[in-house]
This record gives C-alpha cells, sequence and structure tokens, in this order.
C-alpha cells in the first residue's frame, strides 16, 4: 500500500492496542486519522467502523486499522459497507493473505486477543504486501457483485 493516510478507529476495548499501532503508521511516514475512541469509556464499535468507512467514502484515508476487544465485532461491522474490505488478522499469515489475495484495505484486530508484538507484525505485513491481481480479481469483484 502506497497511499498516505490510514485512517484508525476503536473502542474501548481496543483503545491500549490501537495506541500501540499509531506510532508505527507515522514512523513509516503515514499520515494518521485518529477517530477515536480516545479514553476507556465504554462506547459501540459500530460507530467507529461507519466513521472509518465515512473516511473512505470521503477520500481522506486509502485505508484503515479497527480494534476492537475480540475484533469480531468491529470486522463485522466494517464489511457492512461497500468500501470496506476488512479483514480479522491474528498472525502474519493472515495479514498477508488478506492482502494478496483479498485485496483488503482494512485491517483489524482484537485488543484483547493478540499481543503487541504480533500485532505490530501484522501491521507491517499488511502495509508491505501488494495485491497479486490476476485469478483473485474476480474473486474480489464477486464480493461486491456476487452474481
Amino acid at each position: 500500500m502506497t497511499d498516505k493516510t490510514i485512517a484508525v478507529a476503536c473502542d474501548h476495548g481496543g483503545l491500549e492496542l490501537k495506541n500501540v499501532l499509531i506510532p508505527v503508521l507515522k514512523d513509516r511516514g503515514l499520515n494518521v486519522l485518529d477517530l477515536g475512541t480516545n479514553d476507556t469509556e465504554s462506547v459501540d464499535y459500530p460507530d467507529y467502523a461507519y466513521a472509518l468507512a465515512s473516511a473512505l467514502r470521503e477520500g481522506k484515508a486509502s485505508s484503515g486499522v479497527l480494534c476492537c476487544g475480540t475484533g469480531i465485532g468491529i470486522s463485522i461491522a466494517a464489511n457492512r459497507y461497500p468500501e470496506i474490505r476488512a479483514a480479522l488478522v491474528h498472525d502474519g499469515f493472515t495479514a498477508k493473505m488478506c492482502r494478496e489475495h483479498n485485496d483488503a484495505n482494512v485491517i483489524c484486530f482484537g485488543g484483547r486477543t493478540i499481543g503487541p508484538g504480533v500485532a505490530i507484525d501484522c501491521l507491517e505485513i499488511f502495509l508491505d504486501t501488494e495485491f497479486a491481481g490476476d485469478r483473485h480479481t474476480r474473486r474480489v469483484g464477486k464480493l461486491s457483485n456476487p452474481s
């Protein structure tokens, strides 16, 4: 991924991990659009998936990072929007494959299920991996148009 602005959002369960990942993005020279949350007060993860989808739709960011407690809820919420192909990842292999085969533009993490070191590795792999195209282009196209 070569575009320069990455949107980042989380609920209260992903806040600590979000705060670990933002400096990694900045150290890579990327602009970060932090969409919150910014404290530990309980909030609803779908609101943050929507905020990230809006940022992508409006061209404010080219890709995104989402975190919640498990990563499950926020990835389900994010994938409701046509501009998002979100993937919940747990290791370097899934981070690579979601980009290479699925052209994911949003990576999701569970703040309570993945350690910061693994999350950083996954994020870097995600950012460094290009979509392979070829036969995967047809398959990714069917995600938006199943016929």
